[in-house]
């Protein structure tokens, strides 16, 4: 049975926006490790 468009097009935006998401906590997590170790940007 073939979803309607906007329902595909609605688990595409909603995938895209939590790997965004998720790389965002990861990069916010390492910054905070690296900032503990003593390194600054």
């Amino acid at each position: 049975m073939q979803q309607p468009l906007y329902k595909r097009l609605l688990w595409l935006v909603m995938l895209w926006g939590g790997s965004v998401l998720a790389l965002a906590t990861v990069s916010m997590f390492f910054r905070l490790l690296m900032s503990a170790a003593g390194f600054k940007s």
